[in-house]
């Protein structure tokens, strides 16, 4: 019985799914490989990145900023949108050592911004 490469190479697939700011083989899975179902998601997930990050950047004590930390990385993880993961519960756990670093939230910014792009990149694609 031949087993995948993914089976083989797993770490070699990780670091490859995380190289890109969505992790189309996740997203696949999530949707059974729907396409349509795909793009619908990604627009959606694309709003919500939008209105959570916002909330984030409004958030004024550490209870807000963990509470949209913490939404912010489950809707992404959904996706597969893994950066946007780790940046997230790096700063959880900041917050929960009592720091508050302005830089994370900005770090997160542009993470969230270029899975946004990469996002709107792969819709015009499909619509064409």
């Amino acid at each position: 019985m031949a087993r995948s490469l993914e089976a083989l190479f797993p770490a070699a697939y990780e670091a490859a799914a995380r190289r890109r700011p969505i992790d189309l083989v996740h997203l696949a899975k999530q949707t059974l490989g729907d396409w349509a179902l795909e793009c619908e998601v990604l627009r959606m997930f694309d709003e919500v990145a939008r209105a959570y990050f916002k909330r984030l950047e409004a958030s004024t004590n550490s209870d807000e900023l963990l509470m949209n930390l913490h939404a912010l990385r489950g809707a992404a993880s959904g996706v597969g949108a893994w950066g946007i993961v780790d940046m997230c519960k790096l700063a959880e756990h900041e917050v929960r050592d009592g720091e508050i670093n302005p830089e994370r939230i900005d770090d997160i910014a542009m993470t969230v911004e270029e899975t946004r792009a990469f996002i709107m990149d792969l819709l015009e694609q499909e619509a064409t």
